[in-house]
């Protein structure tokens, strides 16, 4: 995949840049079925409340029902007869037609091409787009769409370019260099798709202007150093001011950057093995 730039026919388009989608199929039609249209909440919760700043507004987008199990379709082989872009996610999926007639999306690995096979189950072969469990795949595989609980689905390595690392298998577990550098103890019985994600230039796309990313659905952001004191705690002073405390805090007067949300006490915590590199 590759980042797709325009003439500077104006000041916006001068600095912008697209993903390129030619490698998406030209002509196509969506199952009905695997198509859902999802409420917007803009930020607020069941009370109407605002706990999210800067959502709102945007295009009207429809998700697609993606896969991330394939449980039900094991050792049932599938054709690919698109690749697709998802206005819900940054990696792309494709369309599968199995052997049964019954279609599915799934995501689409680097390498992927409509009229290749793929499948899951044992008898899978190390191809991009084949589901296996994390036993049947040889170390030092690229995988993604990986199953942190047996039967879960997929619930890693979701997002355009990502992948984990398979580095061993041992004792019933298999251990995983996660996309953010850590590394996790994960049961072999788990399922991963080898491969890495497609449209990894996701990340070298740079917006351009203000009016994309309202179709985006994100609203202006004020910074809080150039608010009054009662609007913001790092507001008020002169000019061009520091925040002037020991660290940033929210509007409400919390610590904010850096604060670790985890729970110390989390159940999962002994899965990890190394922490993510900072």
């Amino acid at each position: 995949m590759a980042v797709k730039l325009y003439k500077p026919t104006s000041a916006g388009r001068r600095i912008q840049s697209v993903t390129d989608y030619s490698v998406l199929s030209k002509k196509y039609k969506t199952p009905k079925g695997l198509i859902v249209s999802k409420a917007k909440p803009a930020g607020r919760n069941n009370s109407g409340k605002i706990t999210v700043r800067h959502q709102g507004g945007g295009a009207i987008r429809k998700s697609r029902i993606v896969d991330f199990s394939r449980a039900d379709k094991k050792d049932i082989p599938a054709k690919v007869l698109t690749i697709e872009y998802d206005p819900t996610r940054t990696a792309f999926i494709s369309l599968v037609s199995y052997n049964d007639g019954s279609k599915r999306f799934i995501l689409t690995p680097q390498g992927l091409k409509v009229g290749d096979k793929v499948m899951f189950g044992e008898s899978a072969e190390i191809l991009p787009g084949n589901r296996l469990q994390l036993k049947n795949i040889p170390v030092g595989s690229f995988i993604h769409d990986i199953e942190l609980v047996p039967g879960q689905g997929g619930k890693i390595a979701r997002s355009a370019g990502g992948y984990a690392i398979l580095q061993t298998v041992e004792a019933g577990y298999s251990l995983l260099k996660m996309p953010s550098g850590e590394i996790r103890k994960v049961r072999e019985t788990c399922l991963a798709t080898i491969g890495q994600l497609a449209n990894s230039d996701w990340m070298n796309v740079r917006i351009g202007k203000a009016g994309r990313m309202r179709h985006m659905g994100w609203r202006p952001t004020v910074r809080g150093k150039v608010m009054n004191p009662v609007d913001h705690p790092h507001g008020g002073g002169e000019g061009h001011n520091p925040i002037g405390m020991k660290y940033p805090k929210t509007p409400w007067g919390k610590h904010a950057l850096g604060v670790k949300t985890r729970l110390k006490k989390k159940y999962s915590n002994s899965f990890i093995i190394k922490r993510r590199s900072k």
